[in-house]
């Protein structure tokens, strides 16, 4: 069964392997700069969804007080269309709502159709400011 947490000591190198193989980092951002601050945030996590197989996915959520924000949905392309990555975002919105943030957005990359597709069809609508989000207050 897999469980999604925060990430625990000693796993950042494989959920930085993991972003690496699902494409998601770029030179411009250093991952384990990005990780090290999210962990380290008191309006921050790192959840992950990990198992006997080990880490299959992950989400990095925070909230700025106005709205919730995600980063880094991983999910290990091999472990793709199992529901992984739909259950990593109800925990990532779970941990919103439990510090009352009134709405959820993240950023796609423009030509990253996969990702539009996974997202809207979990109920996340395009912004005007090219972001998607979702209310979470009702």
């Amino acid at each position: 069964m897999t469980d999604i947490r925060p990430i625990r000591k000693g796993e950042d190198e494989a959920v930085i392997a993991l972003w690496t193989a699902c494409g998601l980092t770029r030179p411009w951002n250093d991952p384990v700069a990005d990780l090290t601050l999210a962990k380290g945030g008191a309006t921050s996590a790192v959840l992950v969804a990990a198992d006997d197989a080990g880490i299959g996915g992950t989400i990095m959520v925070g909230f700025d007080g106005h709205r919730g924000w995600v980063y880094y949905l991983a999910v290990d392309p091999g472990r793709r269309r199992t529901g992984l990555g739909r259950s990593l975002m109800a925990a990532a919105e779970d941990w919103l709502m439990v510090r009352g943030a009134p709405k959820l957005q993240l950023m796609v990359r423009s030509d990253n159709e996969a990702a539009m597709g996974f997202y809207q069809r979990l109920g996340l609508e395009r912004q005007e400011v090219i972001v998607l989000g979702r209310r979470l207050d009702g």
